[in-house]
């Protein structure tokens, strides 16, 4: 039998000691770096999102925004909502806030008006200026039969790539042409052209006198490529108290299927409300 000697042992432990050390500390400090990763990747998606909707940039690229057809002007519908905004109404109601957006043609604004006097109800109108200087009449028999007109800016620009004194001038001159026809301001609400804005534009708006209202539901009645029938799936299928349902005037699809519509939320026991009521 052979014997090591005492020193030659202590050296043997102090370099397994040392080895078992270095690869716990190289464990530890791999595990620190996929904590590291894994916290700001998945831990703080709130704080990406508030520092995105505080830029005063564009919210989407405008080339990929919905482009104007000659009888309406699109929307766009962004997947995020911006503090202090109206997005929908009193859940604890079963009813229904029907709003129409005015900027361009006309094709469906006497069917619109027609179905809801059959129904008895008031619905609520988002006006351009420039459609309201286009169609003085109109503007004063929507307001004749009732129903509410509110600010849609006055030449349906991207409010994110605007200056904030063109932001203040759009809805100023919106307002004064609206009121002259109605007699009646159209503060305090106002709805942002292609839903295109971030919480510096609602800032200055609000400055002015106006809140934003988005939408639970664009109807995509301004899509050319959509029939009636996806139309009215679309809107069958996101019945929800306080839903506030988005389509236009300027599309023949909206008074095609309209009295359809309404008849099929009535038969399902919600009440069409405007938008004032709505948030009740």
């Amino acid at each position: 039998m052979t014997w090591e000697r005492p020193e030659v042992q202590s050296l043997y432990h102090l370099q397994m000691k040392s080895k078992k050390s270095v690869i716990f500390i190289l464990l530890l400090l791999t595990a620190l770096a996929l904590a590291g990763v894994f916290y700001w990747s998945f831990g703080k998606p709130q704080n990406k999102l508030k520092i995105l909707l505080t830029q005063n940039q564009p919210t989407q690229n405008s080339s990929l925004l919905p482009q104007s057809s000659e009888n309406e002007i699109a929307t766009s519908t962004p997947p995020f909502f911006v503090k202090d905004e109206v997005s929908g109404g009193n859940p604890a109601k079963k009813q229904i806030i029907f709003t129409f957006d005015a900027g361009a043609g006309t094709n469906s604004a006497q069917k619109i008006l027609e179905i809801a006097k059959e129904h008895n109800l008031k619905a609520t109108f988002f006006v351009t200026g420039r459609f309201a200087q286009n169609y003085p009449e109109l503007i004063k028999q929507i307001a004749a039969d009732g129903h509410e007109i509110f600010n849609h800016t006055f030449s349906h620009p991207h409010l994110t790539q605007i200056t904030d004194e063109q932001i203040k001038e759009e809805l100023d001159k919106a307002e004064q042409i609206i009121s002259g026809l109605i007699q009646k301001t159209t503060k305090p609400y106002f709805r942002p052209p292609y839903g295109d804005r971030n919480s510096h534009v609602l800032e200055i708006a609000k400055e002015n006198g106006y809140q934003s209202v988005f939408w639970t539901l664009d109807a995509l009645d301004w899509m050319p490529d959509k029939t009636a029938e996806q139309v009215k799936e679309k809107i069958y299928s996101n019945l929800k108290n306080g839903a506030i349902i988005l389509m236009h005037v300027g599309d023949d699809i909206t008074g095609n299927i309209l009295d359809e519509v309404f008849t099929y939320m009535e038969n399902q026991g919600f009440k069409i409300v405007s938008l004032t009521e709505g948030l009740k």
